[in-house]
């Protein structure tokens, strides 16, 4: 059964950066799209970043210029790089794995972990 598990929230100061790893078991990790979601209370789940198994990559637009997604299939785990964040950008962040197949979608979700950004 699939497992992800994300790491390296915390809190930083306005301005500054934060990795997040996902890693994934239970599944053929590179034969997913990989995506990254963010959340905070009162708000709908935001779309941050996707790669897709073939390392195609897109950002919402709040975010360009300053996030990278990456992936490493050797370890079977998908990064955001996220630099010169700002107070907006706080919130609960989830990675998810997404395979399609034909009409049915399998989704695979993280835990997920906090990024607190302070001023």
């Amino acid at each position: 059964q699939a497992l992800l598990v994300e790491s390296g929230g915390g809190f930083v100061q306005a301005g500054g950066s934060l990795r997040l790893s996902c890693v994934a078991s239970g599944i053929t990790f590179s034969f997913y799209r990989m995506e990254w979601y963010r959340q905070t209370p009162g708000k709908q789940r935001e779309l941050v970043a996707t790669i897709t198994a073939d390392g195609v990559t897109n950002y919402t637009d709040t975010v360009k210029g300053r996030f990278t997604i990456s992936r490493d299939n050797s370890k079977n785990t998908v990064y955001l790089q996220m630099n010169s964040l700002k107070v907006e950008d706080t919130a609960v962040y989830y990675c998810n794995a997404r395979r399609t197949f034909g009409t049915r979608t399998l989704n695979y979700w993280g835990q997920g972990t906090q990024v607190t950004v302070s001023t």
